[in-house]
């Protein structure tokens, strides 16, 4: 009986790859929602290897109360269908800065005075942007 053989290249991906690359599809399907509803100065970072609380954080400016809390309506609707929800439900009380943790990924929605004074993208300066996937 043959054996099949298996070329390194032809190894399964490991589950944390297709976790990671499931977590990147999820940062970048929330990005798009966001650019949709026209979140200002959307960009994803890249955390992997910088930091443990997160693979991804994507940051985004709102335009207004009603408009924040429809990017976050809009983005766990969209997780809802992929069986992903929120390790914790987002306080839409406050709307300087909303936030939706999934654990691998973590939305930021700020207006843009407090965009600029807590400065996520200068803190995690050295995390690689990641490109924004066109819809």
């Amino acid at each position: 009986m043959d054996h099949p053989t298996h070329e390194p290249n032809d190894a399964p991906p490991s589950p944390s790859s297709l976790q990671e690359g499931a977590a990147l599809a999820f940062a970048q399907a929330a990005a798009r929602i966001a650019g949709e509803v026209r979140t200002e100065d959307v960009v994803i970072l890249d955390l992997r290897g910088l930091s443990n609380l997160a693979d991804f954080f994507v940051l985004g400016t709102s335009t207004s109360d009603r408009q924040a809390r429809a990017v976050l309506d809009k983005i766990e609707e969209f997780a809802r269908t992929h069986g992903r929800r929120p390790f914790t439900s987002p306080d839409r009380t406050n709307t300087n800065w909303l936030l939706a943790d999934y654990v691998d990924v973590i939305v930021h929605l700020f207006d843009a005075e407090h965009r600029a004074y807590y400065d996520l993208d200068g803190l995690w300066g050295d995390a690689p942007r990641v490109p924004l996937a066109e819809s």
